[in-house]
């Protein structure tokens, strides 16, 4: 790949990734201002180009600043834009002309075959959709997504651990309390990377770019903890990096378990404290 991004200090907080504003508190009668911090959401405008000069917009996501170019390629291997590392000659920041701010990433890929505008449409994640889960699913299976590591192993109690691993290094989250998280693990329960968005799904995004422009594709040897739901799109991305070990801190969706079951990812919902619930491939934690 052309270029590669320095890791973020851990528990940094990125440039632009929080705003502040004056609030009023109103506490058992008693009223006061103050000085607050939210979490910043502004549009990524996310444009492909094929070495000639020009770029075409593929996709415009409501995420957090940080980490953009991470997110911009994570877009583009988990949405099945490219299959290979090798297929992006270079990811760069840009200046957006209509909003002054660097809400513009480019990414220049090297296949001289590549044809933009076949890709531009509208990429959007909503419950509400009403996607026909069966065809959703057939999408997947299109795609040539294969099942995760078999051979992966987690001990219960390990897998119990993560959380407070990932509430640690949750830098906006501490300081806002408005923020998805999603962290990287080995088999041995070390933080690897975390990453944090007003969009779950950019969250897993990022986590994708990082591995994927540092050439760690596939992350077979890998878990993930998400601090929000398990939904399908969030099940979707993590098969199309090869991790096979999914766990958040809430519940799945109904979709995501039958990709999850159909795939054979490991996925677990409601990891807090010393409990949580198995939702398919229980053969990995020993069960």
């Amino acid at each position: 790949m052309g270029k590669s991004i320095e890791d973020k200090a851990e528990g940094a907080v990125p440039e632009r990734s929080l705003q502040l504003t004056q609030v009023m508190e109103w506490n058992d009668g008693a009223v006061h201002r103050q000085q607050d911090e939210l979490s910043a959401e502004e549009p990524l405008d996310i444009r492909v180009g094929d070495g000639g000069g020009d770029f075409t917009p593929i996709s415009v996501t409501m995420r957090t600043p940080g980490n953009d170019e991470e997110l911009a390629a994570g877009f583009l291997w988990t949405e099945g834009i490219v299959e290979d590392a090798a297929q992006i000659a270079g990811v760069a920041l840009r200046v957006s002309s209509a909003s002054g701010k660097r809400n513009v990433v480019e990414i220049e890929l090297g296949d001289s075959s590549f044809e933009p505008r076949q890709l531009q449409r509208n990429f959007f994640a909503a419950s509400s959709c009403g996607i026909c889960g069966k065809a959703s699913i057939e999408a997947i299976r299109r795609r040539g997504l294969r099942a995760p590591n078999q051979d992966f192993r987690i001990s219960p109690g390990l897998l119990c651990e993560l959380p407070d691993r990932l509430r640690e290094k949750q830098a906006v989250f501490r300081r806002t309390g408005g923020l998805h998280a999603a962290a990287l693990f080995n088999a041995a329960g070390e933080l690897l990377v975390l990453r944090e968005d007003i969009g779950r799904h950019n969250a897993v995004d990022k986590i994708a770019g990082w591995a994927l422009m540092r050439g760690l594709l596939p992350l077979s040897q890998h878990m993930m903890l998400v601090s929000g739901r398990g939904g399908f799109e969030i099940v979707q991305k993590c098969l199309a990096v090869g991790l096979p070990v999914l766990a958040s801190v809430s519940a799945p969706s109904n979709l995501a378990v039958q990709l999850a079951r159909e795939l054979g990812l490991t996925l677990v919902g409601f990891l807090r404290e010393r409990r949580f619930v198995i939702y398919a491939g229980e053969q990995r934690l020993g069960l």
